[in-house]
């Protein structure tokens, strides 16, 4: 695909939609990780809606791209794009959080279709990854194996531990999209433990880096068919900058959007943000 109008257009239609699949579910348990599933629709949108080869009605398909969700807590966002996607039926975001649903607050691969990992133990999606890569490559298979995971787990030894190893056996079929919102449970990103300068230490640990806006979606589609053609042999990262509660201004301006509750009348008005700013035509 390339940065066509129409094509641009199809992608924030499908960031549109998958903004509004996790409000929607926000608001039936009146709460969530909503926050970071605006910031990161973006780019979910472009992996779902453009460069992951999935097949919707075959989950397990052995060909398919694998998506893992190292940051648990992110599911609201993922299951978004896998309604957008057409792995799971929108009628079931009515059950998202609630008992025996598919859609657990927290991913769980048990669970939910589309969903390869159990995450939420932070840091332990890029030491996956690392595995699936090199099985991947063992197998000859040449799908892609992308880990999202947040600027929170760069806290964790592990994932430099699983960064130094997938530079080692030059994983040029790893892809980390790391999210960059400044914000965790404990306060923001950079105040808990500094990470700067980022690109350069991944550069360091011997990564192809990339540093785009994660809210603009020209450089986020960019910035992944960079990453899938590069030539080199080496394992790929795309840092992501991005504003949680994307697309909500009352949530955008919020200093704390780790975990969002709001008034029960307030889920209408982040719908009618959204809606306001729908791009002509998106409409599903």
């Amino acid at each position: 695909m390339t940065s066509t109008p129409e094509a641009l257009h199809a992608l924030a239609g499908c960031a549109h939609r998958i903004r509004r699949y996790a409000v929607r579910m926000g608001e039936v348990q009146g709460q969530g990780y909503v926050g970071q599933a605006l910031g990161w629709a973006d780019v979910l949108a472009v992996a779902y809606g453009h460069a992951l080869a999935l097949k919707p009605d075959d989950p397990a398909w052995e060909g398919r791209d694998r998506f893992l969700l190292s940051h648990g807590h992110y599911a609201i966002a993922h299951y978004a794009a896998l309604i957008e996607a057409g792995v799971i039926p929108e009628t079931e975001l009515e059950t998202y959080g609630s008992d025996d649903s598919r859609l657990p607050m927290s991913g769980m691969a048990s669970y939910t279709p589309g969903m390869e990992i159990s995450g939420g133990s932070l840091g332990q999606g890029l030491v996956i990854g690392v595995g699936m890569a090199l099985g991947l490559k063992q197998k000859r298979n040449p799908a892609f194996v992308y880990n999202s995971m947040s600027d929170g787990e760069l806290d964790e030894g592990s994932t430099w531990e699983a960064a130094m190893a997938a530079a080692h056996y030059r994983l040029d079929n790893l892809i980390c999209l790391v999210d960059i919102n400044n914000q965790q449970a404990d306060g923001p990103s950079t105040k808990v433990l500094g990470f700067e300068p980022l690109a350069d230490k991944w550069a360091a640990f011997g990564w192809h880096v990339q540093r785009v806006d994660g809210n603009d979606l020209p450089a986020v589609l960019a910035a992944f068919e960079a990453a899938r053609s590069l030539a080199e042999p080496t394992p790929r990262v795309i840092l992501f900058d991005t504003l949680m509660g994307k697309g909500v201004p009352f949530l955008e301006a919020r200093e704390k959007n780790h975990f969002i509750r709001v008034d029960p009348p307030e889920w209408r008005q982040a719908l009618d943000h959204l809606d306001a700013t729908e791009p002509q035509g998106a409409a599903a």
